[in-house]
């Protein structure tokens, strides 16, 4: 018996406009849909005037439900997996259904559409040649310290997702982990009230301390600054001379020219003046 097929079928984000073609054929044509909310996906079928089973696969039941829809898969049966708004495999159980579905070698094909990462961040007025997607930080405090001081560092503009209860610790402690940076806060996207603040990160802090958030929101921020990550990186050896940074590599294991070549690169010195230096002793 042939293997049925799964599609992960992108919805739009808020603008029910924003479907496409492709998607709804595709809904259509499918003999189940694998939704993370049955209650939500049932809205956006009955606009669309869509008559197709429904059952649940969210992130506590995805077990169950995921060795169901592989067997109904390994029986012929094409399925469609939707989340509630935008991409599905992104923040969400779907990404175990894909990799269920590899490894029983079951074909697997993506219906692309809205993302929520990518379209908050286009608008955000920050760099978008480079950037690195989060989704969602830990709850648990400590781990989320944790992970924030991880990013500290990165230099790519940084997505995440937060929901509204969770925006002003999260804001507070971006603020303590990082320091200022610009950031932009994008909620209610595609939609009517469509929102974006574009602001400094202590004044989006100092914001949500004092107003409620609502709806879910796409938090942009901007990476650490290239320059500044070069002078902490030369700050760090201010305390050595530059022989001795030479002879920590030395001890090391590595050449003395290879020694030479990255002490002057954590240094920001020209590679001869270094080596010069380092052999009239």
């Amino acid at each position: 018996m042939e293997k049925g097929t799964l599609y992960l079928v992108a919805t739009p984000i808020g603008n029910l406009q924003d479907i496409t073609l492709r998607a709804i054929n595709t809904l259509k044509e499918v003999e189940l849909i694998a939704a993370e909310d049955t209650r939500q996906t049932i809205k956006l079928l009955n606009h669309f005037e869509i008559k197709k089973p429904l059952v649940s696969y969210y992130e506590h039941n995805k077990v169950v439900k995921g060795n169901y829809l592989i067997e109904q898969l390994q029986q012929g049966k094409d399925i469609a997996l939707v989340s509630d708004a935008g991409t599905p495999g992104i923040s969400d159980p779907g990404e175990d259904l894909v990799r269920l579905c590899i490894e029983n070698e079951i074909t697997v094909t993506m219906i692309p559409g809205p993302v929520a990462a990518v379209t908050g961040m286009v608008i955000s007025g920050l760099p978008t040649g480079r950037f690195v997607f989060e989704g969602f930080l830990p709850m648990n405090k400590r781990t989320r310290q944790e992970r924030l001081k991880q990013l500290k560092d990165e230099t790519r503009t940084i997505i995440f997702y937060e929901a509204p209860h969770k925006l002003p610790y999260t804001l507070k402690d971006m603020y303590n982990a990082w320091g200022e940076r610009r950031i932009a806060l994008a909620r209610e996207l595609t939609k009517r009230y469509e929102e974006v603040i574009r602001c400094n990160l202590s004044e989006a802090a100092e914001r949500y301390q004092v107003e409620t958030p609502k709806g879910e929101f796409v938090v942009v921020i901007e990476g650490q600054d290239q320059e500044v990550l070069q002078e902490l990186e030369r700050d760090k050896y201010s305390d050595i001379s530059i022989e001795e940074h030479v002879e920590r590599y030395v001890k090391e294991g590595l050449p003395k020219k290879e020694a030479v070549k990255r002490a002057a690169e954590d240094r920001g010195l020209n590679k001869r003046d270094v080596y010069n230096l380092v052999m009239k002793k």
